[in-house]
């Protein structure tokens, strides 16, 4: 009995060698042919198809061998259900099952049933993922708001001519762009919009915002606004008409004094202030007065482009904090024309983002006097990121810093000479800010020479 159990054990044994001396051979024989070397790539795609499929079945540790195993055949002959995206990509711990449950209540019981917009649930519940971030900053737009947002950013659209912002969670105007409707009506950097067309603006986000307050040229909007300090509200109706920016302003003041303005950092803007460098070095100036007041910002960029004009090369101009910890650093990129020619700059509390990134570099680097009132405090760094059907989101990956250090984010930068225009002064056209800035230069000069 023990040799006969023995003897079909060495069968076995036998079988197995014999098995493995077949598929060597067979192996070589492949290899020698003509295509050998095409059908160790099949074979090779085959198992690792295998291996996908298999592996992918004991990522569900609660299913059973049985469970595993048919599931394994069933995506195996299904090779789109294989390399689809898995449970991996999902959040932990949220239950997305409430999400469609929901969906098909509405789906299958809403009255209108029949008419409804599956595109605007879809992005409806999208916005609100996103708004419940409570970072006014990350915005998520469909591809009409971000049709509108592009063209918004090119220089060119139809409203009232106002950037908007968000403070203590209030919609409020960063800046008037000088010249349009909002500052001829009467808006003022700092103003808190209550309402638009008397809706409330509680809750709502800066593109919602702009979404309602832009328009048709010729049409009117009214805002109900408090100013800083105030304790009343007041009606402000708008004429909207169209916006056309231009970015950067020079003209020689007293003494062979440049006045430098640039009113936002928009894709015209490097052009635009490239072309005015050689007016300013020909007209000889001595100094520069650079203003910011009511600059939004925009493109971080071009903040660095123009801050390369004024401090020479590889300085740090800005520094971006992720999340992670990690600091990126962002040098001058070279052609300092004005590294050694005096500049004092002009800020307000419509100075945001981008400006307060030059003002800071310009300060920090050189020295540079900042003068007027505490900037906006626009600190954080956002990323573009488009879809293919056309929509975007807007998102805030990192807060920036000045280059010795300075978060900025909800402070603002503060000024080394404070300015304060009254409301005599704006009725009468009297800018003080100004004036005090052209004191000051002179005196920068002055010291250069002792």
């Amino acid at each position: 009995m023990k040799e006969r159990k023995l003897r079909k054990k060495n069968s076995r044994i036998d079988n197995v060698k014999n098995f493995g001396e077949f598929f060597k051979s067979s192996f070589r024989n492949i290899c020698k042919r003509q295509y050998g070397f095409l059908w160790l790539i099949l074979i090779g795609l085959f198992f690792f198809y295998i291996g996908l499929a298999w592996g992918k079945k004991q990522t569900s540790p609660e299913n059973s061998v049985v469970e595993n195993i048919t599931s394994f055949v069933e995506e195996a002959s299904n090779p789109r259900e294989l390399f689809k995206n898995s449970d991996k990509d999902k959040p932990e711990k949220v239950d997305f099952g409430i999400f469609w449950n929901v969906w098909s209540k509405v789906s299958d019981k809403h009255i209108d049933n029949g008419d409804l917009d599956y595109s605007a649930m879809v992005y409806g519940a999208i916005k609100g993922m996103v708004k419940a971030i409570d970072d006014p900053y990350t915005t998520y737009m469909n591809p009409n708001e971000a049709e509108e947002f592009a063209m918004g950013i090119e220089g060119n659209f139809e409203g009232i001519g106002a950037e908007l912002g968000v403070r203590d969670d209030v919609l409020t105007v960063v800046a008037p762009i000088s010249g349009m409707p909002a500052e001829k009506a009467g808006l003022r950097a700092g103003d808190k919009i209550i309402k638009i067309n008397n809706e409330t603006t509680a809750d709502i986000t800066i593109d919602e915002a702009v979404r309602k307050i832009r328009g048709p040229r010729g049409t009117e909007v009214t805002l109900t606004v408090i100013a800083e300090d105030a304790v009343e509200t007041k009606e402000i109706k708008i004429i909207r008409d169209t916006i056309e920016l231009q970015s950067v302003y020079y003209e020689q003041k007293f003494d062979n004094i440049a006045y430098l303005q640039i009113a936002s950092f928009t894709e015209d803007t490097a052009e635009e202030f490239n072309k005015e460098i050689t007016k300013i070095i020909a007209d000889n100036n001595k100094g520069i007065i650079l203003d910011l007041r009511n600059n939004p910002g925009g493109f971080l960029n071009l903040a660095i482009e123009i801050a390369s004009r004024f401090v020479s090369r590889e300085n740090i101009v800005v520094q971006e904090k992720h999340r992670s910890g990690r600091i990126e650093k962002f040098k001058a990129i070279g052609g300092n024309v004005f590294s050694e020619t005096p500049v004092v700059i002009l800020i307000n509390k419509g100075s945001a983002s981008a400006s307060e990134i030059l003002a800071g570099a310009l300060r920090d680097i050189n020295g540079s006097k900042l003068i007027g009132e505490q900037s906006f405090g626009k600190g954080s760094v956002q990323q573009l990121e488009e879809f293919s059907d056309g929509s975007n989101l807007k998102v805030t990956v990192a807060k920036w810093l000045t280059p010795s250090g300075l978060s900025i984010s909800n402070k603002g930068l503060e000024v080394d000479v404070e300015v304060k225009l009254s409301e005599d002064d704006i009725e009468n056209e009297k800018d003080t800010q100004l004036d005090k800035a052209l004191e000051e230069i002179k005196k920068e000069i002055q010291n250069r020479k002792q």
